[in-house]
């Protein structure tokens, strides 16, 4: 990192368990990401869901942290949160300080998306939806509806394998943050 690097900005991405938010950290960051991913064991069966997941082997336990050089004062720091139900009181603490989040959707599970949602309204921290491609694509205003989203909120399409396609996840993040800041003053 630069030494001249003199703001840290957060982003949480966040969603339902297997939607893809180590993929999405892991696609973007410019050093390689620290995660937490276990490899799941006999001991999650019956607590985690794994029916919308099949082939799913590792899973992550606390979050995963990625980083994304801005220019020579501004450093983006990434931070995705674990989606099963039992890891959710981690949630709060990784949005103290975060400018704002992703929402990441798995189309074929929708309704996994509906807390990660409703605690970010809660905190009142601002956030975009991207579709993670899956195959089995619906019509954005169909999820829009399905998630009951404001219209100010942003739904993208993306494919978090894909390091442009994250990236513009993340740009549209900024876009509707920087929307969102009233005239004359600055997001810090």
């Amino acid at each position: 990192m630069h030494s001249t690097a003199r703001h840290g900005l957060k982003i949480v991405v966040i969603g339902g368990f297997g939607v893809g938010k180590t993929t999405l950290v892991r696609s973007v960051s410019e050093i390689r990401p620290l995660d937490t991913e276990a490899t799941m064991t006999d001991v999650g069966a019956g607590v985690d869901d794994t029916s919308g997941v099949p082939g799913k082997s590792t899973t992550t336990v606390a979050f995963d942290f990625g980083r994304i050089t801005l220019d020579d004062e501004h450093v983006l720091y990434l931070f995705g949160a674990p989606g099963q139900q039992r890891f959710w009181f981690l949630w709060d603490r990784l949005f103290a300080g975060a400018l704002g989040a992703i929402v990441l959707v798995d189309q074929r599970r929708i309704a996994d998306s509906w807390y990660a949602i409703d605690r970010l309204e809660h905190q009142r921290t601002p956030f975009v939806v991207a579709c993670n491609d899956f195959g089995d694509s619906h019509d954005p205003q169909d999820v829009r509806e399905a998630l009951d989203l404001d219209p100010a909120v942003p739904l993208l399409m993306c494919d978090a394998r894909s390091r442009d396609s994250s990236k513009q996840v993340l740009i549209a993040l900024v876009e509707h943050l920087y929307s969102a800041v009233p005239q004359g003053e600055t997001v810090s």
